[in-house]
């Protein structure tokens, strides 16, 4: 069939008063009673230039007019899975949803036998081609860019047999479960290091909040008193049968001046510290070990 004027090739028969044909300069005397193949072609309507009808009435002669209904309306077909290769060697079986509708329908019925058998073929195709170019990320996170692109193809392709693609849509990417049992693990582990590294901050902004409460606390005595009698109240509130023996408050400041003050006057208020804990258990009447110039009782 020649795709330019919509023509038939065939065989010409010729005898005796009869021509089948629209051509009769091929007309031979009615004693050549063979029959042979001519180059000539007969219009695929012998009594009428082929063309669309309707909406309308017309007429159709039986046994002389052929007549085919085209469907002008937007129709879709899914494309099988397609098994195909990513540019980073990652094996996927994917399907898509292809929309298009018949936007000349002489020329969906001259140029191509189906119109729609042949979109389906070029699309299966179309799909392999497009997403071999893409790595396995691109396929999951980039879809609709994916999708455009096949449409664009598609829509190039089937221009010259009146067939317009409105849309293509890619279904599913299924990968073999050796791959997503490997993908699993690479995300929980991404998930535990991200994880990890949160606890961290949140612990080194939790010693820097303490360092700066205790250098407050160091800086005012009276914080100090107040965080003790706080202390005591959430003990006793929380365990009430804890005995709680008190320490005095200023024996607790310069413990904390001796870790938090300055690093020159550091001997002298452990000295100190030592000695004003010494005197607190003796006078409690309690023993001190030899080998420890302070300790706090059991």
């Amino acid at each position: 069939m020649d795709n330019n004027n919509g023509r038939m090739t065939g065989i010409i028969v010729e005898g005796e008063n009869n021509v089948v044909g629209d051509n009769r300069q091929n007309y031979s005397p009615p004693s050549a009673r063979k029959p042979r193949i001519t180059e000539e072609a007969a219009e695929a309507e012998p009594y009428g230039k082929g063309g669309a009808r309707g909406p309308g009435l017309f007429f159709v002669i039986p046994c002389i007019d052929e007549y085919r209904k085209v469907d002008l309306r937007v129709v879709s077909f899914q494309v099988p899975p397609q098994e195909l290769l990513s540019k980073d060697s990652v094996t996927a079986n994917v399907d898509a949803v292809v929309y298009f509708r018949v936007s000349n329908a002489t020329v969906s019925i001259v140029n191509v036998e189906d119109a729609k058998a042949s979109t389906k073929l070029l699309a299966m195709t179309t799909l392999r081609n497009v997403l071999g170019t893409k790595t396995l990320s691109e396929m999951l996170s980039d879809r609709d860019h994916i999708s455009h692109q096949m449409q664009e193809v598609l829509d190039e392709a089937t221009e010259h047999w009146g067939v317009k693609v409105e849309r293509v849509e890619v279904k599913d990417v299924r990968l073999p479960r050796e791959m997503q049992r490997a993908m699993a693990a690479e995300a929980e582990a991404q998930r535990e290091a991200r994880a990890k590294i949160i606890a961290a901050e949140g612990e080194q902004k939790a010693s820097r909040a303490l360092r700066d409460a205790a250098l407050t606390i160091s800086d005012t005595p009276t914080a100090l008193q107040l965080r003790y009698l706080q202390t005591l109240g959430t003990i006793s509130a929380e365990h009430n049968s804890t005995i709680v023996f008190p320490f005095p408050v200023d024996l607790m400041s310069m413990f904390v001046q001796n870790h938090f003050g300055n690093n020159s006057n550091q001997q002298s208020h452990s000295s100190q510290t030592a000695q004003h804990v010494n005197n607190f258990c003796g006078d409690l009447g309690m023993e001190k070990k030899s080998d420890h110039p302070a300790f706090v009782p059991d």
